[in-house]
């Protein structure tokens, strides 16, 4: 009886090892043996030596990986019944490749065993088909899973995987709570090969509803969520949200966070753990639970290893006094810098040539609530400038980049004259600004550095096709810009690209028309760099404008104008290095027939006048300043012909009066950068323009006046020799004097303006290909006719929004809406809500 109850009992012991186990979806628990033909005697287990192992219904894989894995090698010993074959098969099952794993013995041959194991492979992955998705969305999320199919074997990983990397990719679009399901097909185009298909419900975009902090004691809840830029809750004054969640943004945000904590003085700050919650189907809650810590202040401050400078001095640099707040951000900013800024105490050092200097501030003791702080300083050798590169211009002659450079060998080496070298680049036009790559290359042996500067090719020319509405007629505009023209090259076939490039110089070509009625062209030349040496400019520009009353143009012509410039223009080293003066001689010829709305309708008017302009210009970027100024201050004056000859004025005729145009103009313009918080950029500007006279008896210049409103852009205007101002809101020139003649005003402008702009710019573009920002602006200006009746506060309003994209062949293209405050007596239609601009600076002088 006894042996009995134990056979029963290694029977249902053994009853599992013997069944067959097939898994399409999970590993068995229990693995089986087959015996072909032999018994095996489970109360005597016997030792054997394989003689061999066999894989059958393999197609795919390599058998004799599988059964190495398997461990059921030739020549090995096994213990039959026992662990070895169960081992054997969960290895085989835990590599994921098959649907079915069965072991079976396949003979018995004295004491040598045969193993014969039989599989069935799963399917290969050979495409994914994505369900639930925008195209976009689809295209995106199939790059990053394009990797794992051809080879990979649909298994769990497989779905955990695919699910992840759908999962983290909707989430940065804001759906944080998405459903995935899986069906397979077969794939007629692959054997064993199936396609994946992947259904999606994304569900909503998750907005943040609240934010909760736990834990804060010193810190208002309230001002620790302004601190979390990118991950704001939600709230009834926020117009257009609270922006979807960002798991990515949200960890930016944390750290932040600690970072703006540390910085008001609470150096052991840290989070101690964060949760998201599920708030309602549409939003998500976020719970952090801070550790405060103790508010510290500074202590003592000494300084270690400074021969160079005196202690003093570096402590007037840092700028940080005992017993202020503890603020690790702070100490670095005026230690190492922060972007081009130059009064840190590195750049101090960096300037004056000590290339492999280093700072480091270290706490040496923390008592109470203060910090002692000992700031230990590795002046090392200075170095001196020595082989001076460029690589990647492929286009821009060597000589052309190198001029622009201020690193000059035999100089010591400067920071401040690298970051520069990087702005002068940028402002060529000819590279992308944000890869231009300087790399100093030291050379101890003979402390000298080698510096190249890494440049990128972008698109410089420019073509304008435009139409537009005025003087009652549709206009038609081409114009073609070669901003890297090489007029050396003129005569060689082999530089044509399609012109001959890499001087440097610019080419401009442009004609307007409606047909007979009106027609302008114009060329301008110029040379930034006069004989190659030094920084001296020239430029020549020509122009012939005329505009008919009838078709034949030979009897109907109302208004001609022709002009000449010259130009000579040199960079200045004081007061600072960013000044540059410009002369220029220009002459122009007027030609009128019947041509109302001017001082005289018929005859010939000269102007000769000497131009003097002075500027500044620190922005650092061309396209889009974050940071810097811009001012220019002209002076154009003629000869005061009247003063200078007999004629008596009181009784000339219009003829011998406005012959020689005599007058002298003063403009000034100022622009001002600041980035503030985020991405977000203010502009500042000014204008303002003045047209003086010599001679009472003459009167006020026939030309050269100024017309405020609008989009700014020439049109029959520019025949009439008068300055376009844009001013959003208004329509083209209706911003004129009070009490002045509507007609007259408008067409031949006012001697006086003033404007003033602030806009809040945003970029969404900043590439190579493109530049856009959006625009959100308020402007005001006026007009006057008597320096008596000028008041700089008394202005038309107008305020709106607006978006600009710099594209490399069509320039600056801009859209606004505009909305004018104030009406303009004697104009009904004076206000214009939208405002377009191609290739031009809106509130620049044109």
């Amino acid at each position: 009886m006894k042996r009995i109850y134990q056979l029963i009992l290694l029977l249902l012991v053994g009853l599992p090892t013997m069944a067959q186990i097939t898994r399409p979806q999970s590993n068995p628990a229990t693995p089986s043996l087959k015996v072909k033909g032999t018994d095996l005697d489970y109360f005597q287990p016997k030792e054997y030596i394989i003689g061999g192992t066999t894989l059958s219904g393999a197609k795919f894989i390599d058998k004799e990986v599988i059964i190495t894995l398997s461990k059921l090698i030739k020549g090995e010993r096994i213990l039959l019944p026992g662990e070895a074959t169960s081992a054997a098969i969960k290895t085989l099952w835990s590599q994921g490749l098959f649907d079915d794993v069965e072991l079976n013995i396949d003979k018995i041959v004295e004491d040598t065993v045969y193993f014969d194991i039989q599989v069935v492979e799963r399917p290969r992955l050979s495409s994914f088909e994505l369900n639930g998705l925008t195209k976009s969305q689809k295209t995106d999320i199939t790059e990053k899973l394009n990797s794992k199919s051809g080879k990979t074997i649909i298994n769990e990983n497989t779905y955990n995987s695919t699910t992840g990397t759908i999962n983290k990719y909707l989430a940065e679009k804001g759906y944080f709570f998405t459903k995935i399901e899986y069906k397979t097909k077969p794939d007629p185009n692959m054997e064993n090969g199936v396609v994946l298909q992947v259904f999606v419900d994304r569900g909503r975009k998750v907005k943040v509803h609240e934010v909760l902090f736990t834990g804060n004691k010193d810190f208002k809840s309230s001002q620790l969520r302004k601190y979390l830029k990118k991950t704001k809750q939600q709230a009834f004054y926020k117009v257009f949200g609270s922006g979807k969640f960002s798991k990515e943004k949200y960890e930016e945000d944390k750290e932040k966070l600690i970072a703006k904590m540390q910085e008001k003085g609470y150096r052991d700050a840290v989070i101690i753990k964060d949760t998201t919650y599920k708030y309602n189907e549409k939003s998500i809650g976020v719970k952090i639970d801070l550790y405060e810590g103790p508010k510290y202040y500074v202590g003592n401050i000494s300084w270690t290893g400074n021969a160079k400078y005196a202690t003093k001095d570096l402590t007037k640099v840092l700028g940080i006094e005992k017993g202020e707040i503890f603020s690790e951000e702070k100490l670095n900013v005026k230690l190492h810098g922060n972007g081009a800024e130059s009064d840190d105490v590195s750049s101090i050092y960096l300037n004056d040539g000590y290339l492999t200097f280093n700072v480091e501030p270290v706490q040496t003791k923390i008592y109470n609530d203060t910090v002692d702080l000992e700031i230990r300083i590795y002046e090392g050798p200075q170095y001196t400038n020595n082989r001076i590169t460029v690589k990647g211009n492929t286009i821009t002659n060597d000589r052309v980049v190198l001029r622009e450079v201020r690193t000059k060998p035999g100089d010591k080496f400067s920071k401040e004259a690298l970051v520069r070298t990087v702005r002068d680049l940028g402002q060529l036009g000819n590279f992308d600004e944000s890869k231009t790559v300087p790399t100093p290359k030291p050379n101890p042996s003979d402390g000298t550095v080698d510096i190249e500067y890494a440049v990128e090719e972008k698109p410089s020319d420019q073509v304008e096709l435009s139409g537009g509405f005025g003087g009652g007629r549709v206009i038609g505009t081409i114009g073609l810009t070669f901003n890297n023209f090489s007029l050396r090259n003129i005569l060689n076939p082999k530089a044509y690209r399609p012109l001959p490039k890499g001087d440097g110089q610019k080419l401009s070509l442009r004609g307007q028309t409606n047909g007979k009625y009106y027609q302008s062209y114009s060329f301008s030349f110029s040379e930034p760099w006069l004989g190659g040496k030094k920084p001296v400019s020239f430029g020549l520009s020509a122009f012939t404008s005329l505009q008919s009353n009838n078709v034949t143009g030979a009897q109907g012509t109302k208004i001609r104008l022709n002009g000449v410039t010259v130009s000579l223009g040199r960079k200045l080293n004081w007061p600072d290095n960013y000044f540059q003066l410009v002369h220029s001689i220009n002459a122009q010829q007027y030609i009128l027939n019947n041509y109302g709305g001017y001082l005289f309708s018929t005859g010939t008017s000269y102007n000769f006048n000497l131009t003097q302009e002075f500027s500044r210009d620190s922005r650092n970027s061309p396209i889009f300043p974050t940071e810097g100024s811009y001012f220019k201050f002209t002076i154009q004056a003629t000869p005061p012909y009247s003063l200078l000859n007999n004629t008596n004025y009181a009784t000339a005729s219009d003829k011998q009066r406005y012959r020689f145009t005599e007058y002298h103009k003063w403009k000034f313009e100022g622009q001002w950068f600041q980035r503030l918080a985020g991405k977000f950029v203010v502009k500042a500007q000014a204008q303002f323009g003045f047209l003086g006279l010599y001679n009472k008896a003459v009167g006020q210049s026939a030309f050269e006046r100024f017309k405020l409103g609008g989009d700014g852009m020439q049109g029959f205007d520019f025949l009439q020799g008068s300055e376009l101002i844009t001013m959003r809101g208004y329509a083209n020139n209706v911003v004129i004097p009070v009490g002045a003649d509507v007609n007259t005003a408008r067409q031949s402008g006012s001697p006086i303006f003033s404007k003033y702009v602030m806009e809040l710019r945003y970029p969404v573009i900043a590439s190579q290909s493109a530049t856009a920002y959006l625009i959100g602006f308020a402007e005001g200006g006026n007009t006057w006719n008597r320096f008596a009746d000028f008041n700089p506060f008394n202005v038309r309003r107008s305020a709106g929004i607006g978006a600009r994209i710099f594209l490399p062949i069509f320039g600056m293209l801009g859209i606004d809406y505009g909305h004018a405050f104030d009406n303009i007596p004697g104009i009904r239609d004076a206000k214009q809500n939208f405002t377009f601009s191609i290739a031009q600076q809106l509130g620049g002088f044109n």
